[in-house]
């Protein structure tokens, strides 16, 4: 009897995630229609072929190159999502009606976020819309999460988040991250120093939109997340499907969304839209 292949084909979105009461995080690879559970597959040898297309994420017009995380370049001018604004939301223009897409805002950004601790590669500050947690936690490798705000929009939340940011950093170092889990911290003292340091200027802050738009949240646990990894790189190696286009090699763990090979890793959020075929 010949071994069994399973083979998948497709255009690639970034892996699904899920966090069971077991703690360790759960990864399907999304390729066309089709998912892949992955976590088996750690240990395992598996392909990855890119078929030479990219087709835009939203139009799915072919492209020659991706823009803003897997879209053609008009759409990447036209989305929402796509807006400088989406990633820097204090710079929101929503209320001056000049949003891309207002219908779009209103679904996405005028709904609750979480501000958050996260450690990832060390003590990183964070927002995410509520309905996001925990997957936001687990695309960035993070091994320790809490939340420390709820408010009422993402514009909000950004307001919440530079304030923050004057001390402690809002960034991942992802090769710091994908070499081993970071020293735990104690995320319930650093929230109360963080929040103590700043207690001037969240009080402006809920005088100005009022109390339940920006609510602390004394209580929430600590939540701890494991990811299934055999074995990190000494040595963070990036691998590219435009310059290597197909990859056959062992799959030693699965981090943020990172699949870490014995010959390198690759972000496969990075490479969403490619026409992908995976054997294993």
């Amino acid at each position: 009897m010949g071994k069994s292949v399973n083979k998948l084909s497709g255009q690639l979105t970034k892996m699904a995630v899920t966090l069971p009461a077991a703690t360790e995080a759960q990864y399907d690879m999304r390729i066309g229609d089709q998912n892949m559970p992955m976590n088996a597959l750690v240990g395992k040898t598996i392909t990855l072929n890119y078929q030479g297309e990219i087709n835009c994420l939203n139009c799915q017009r072919k492209t020659k190159k991706s823009y803003s995380g897997g879209f053609c370049f008009p759409c990447s001018q036209k989305l929402a999502q796509c807006d400088l604004c989406f990633m820097k939301p204090e710079t929101c223009h929503y209320e001056q009606g000049t949003c891309r897409e207002p219908e779009w805002g209103e679904a996405v950004c005028m709904q609750d976020h979480i501000v958050y601790l996260a450690n990832s590669s060390g003590l990183k500050v964070g927002i995410t819309r509520i309905n996001q947690v925990p997957t936001r936690w687990i695309d960035q490798g993070a091994t320790q999460a809490i939340p420390i705000f709820r408010v009422k929009t993402r514009y909000q939340s950004g307001l919440v988040e530079v304030m923050f940011k004057n001390h402690v950093s809002d960034r991942t170092d992802w090769r710091k991250m994908l070499k081993g889990d970071a020293e735990p911290l104690d995320l319930t003292m650093e929230r109360d120093r963080l929040v103590a340091e700043c207690a001037d200027e969240i009080k402006t802050l809920q005088q100005q939109f009022g109390d339940d738009a920006i609510q602390f949240l004394p209580a929430e646990p600590v939540v701890t997340i494991r990811y299934p990894v055999e074995q990190y790189p000494s040595k963070v190696t990036s691998l590219n499907f435009d310059k290597t286009p197909e990859i056959t090699a062992e799959l030693q763990g699965i981090k943020g969304q990172y699949l870490i090979f014995d010959k390198g890793v690759i972000n496969i959020r990075k490479f969403s839209g490619y026409q992908i075929e995976m054997v294993v």
